[in-house]
């Protein structure tokens, strides 16, 4: 389980990076780009830095999400094997008096 939530969470990382990479590449490389305003006289570059921002706060809840729901199953089937000891040791004792 950790293993796999490493991983999801690596790829999440890698995502960002790629997505950040583009935002840093575009004002060093066409800082023109950065300034046209494509939405209600906004710039470009304060667009792309608040989606940088919903995107990160985005994948860290589905990050949570997706954890969370591995680890709801693993407590259920923990559990389980927990009430299946604990009925096998009750009948065991049973059959000892």
């Amino acid at each position: 389980m950790e293993s796999r939530n490493a991983r999801l969470g690596l790829q999440l990382f890698c995502v960002y990076l790629l997505l950040y990479g583009g935002f840093v590449l575009l004002a060093a490389f066409s800082p023109a780009t950065m300034e046209t305003t494509p939405l209600a006289g906004i710039n470009l570059a304060i667009l792309y830095g608040f989606a940088l921002i919903v995107g990160a706060l985005v994948m860290a809840l589905l990050y949570g999400a997706l954890c969370q729901g591995e680890s709801a199953a693993s407590d259920s089937a923990a559990g389980q094997s927990a009430n299946a000891e604990g009925a096998s040791a009750a009948s065991t004792q049973e059959d000892a008096q």
